[in-house]
């Protein structure tokens, strides 16, 4: 999966158009390139809410644990992060077979990048609910 990142960036940087990257219309791209472009654009926003949310997430957790009076009935902040850690194993193994589909040509960096984007926009929701509660 790293390697199709490192692919989406250097098709981005041998091409003049793309090192401008704010000039790319991701609402009506027109090219491979920009459309690979501008999916990790949205992969990476999604991401970065999701850093967020996280550390709201963690907070949640940790107070859970704080309001347990037995030690035997904490371990949410660790069940949050083993969950995470699973998550993202997942996930990035389940972009990559995504990739496969088309491996080697010229879409796949926009199919990874699709796919990291739904699953963290889904991971995101889960966190969140996570932190409304019951």
């Amino acid at each position: 999966m790293r390697a199709l990142f490192a692919l989406a960036i250097l098709i981005s940087a041998s091409n003049p158009e793309l090192t401008q990257g704010d000039e790319i219309d991701c609402e009506d791209a027109m090219t491979q390139i920009e459309m690979n472009v501008c999916a990790r654009r949205d992969y990476e926003a999604v991401d970065k809410e999701l850093n967020v949310v996280w550390k709201d997430a963690q907070a949640a957790a940790k107070a859970l644990d704080a309001e347990q009076y037995d030690d035997r009935l904490r371990g949410a902040e660790k069940a949050l992060l083993d969950g995470q850690r699973g998550w993202i194993a997942y996930r990035d193994g389940q972009c990559d077979l995504d990739g496969f589909e088309v491996r080697g040509g010229t879409m796949a960096p926009m199919v990874v990048s699709g796919c990291l984007a739904e699953m963290t926009r889904a991971r995101t929701k889960e966190l969140k609910e996570f932190i409304a509660g019951p």
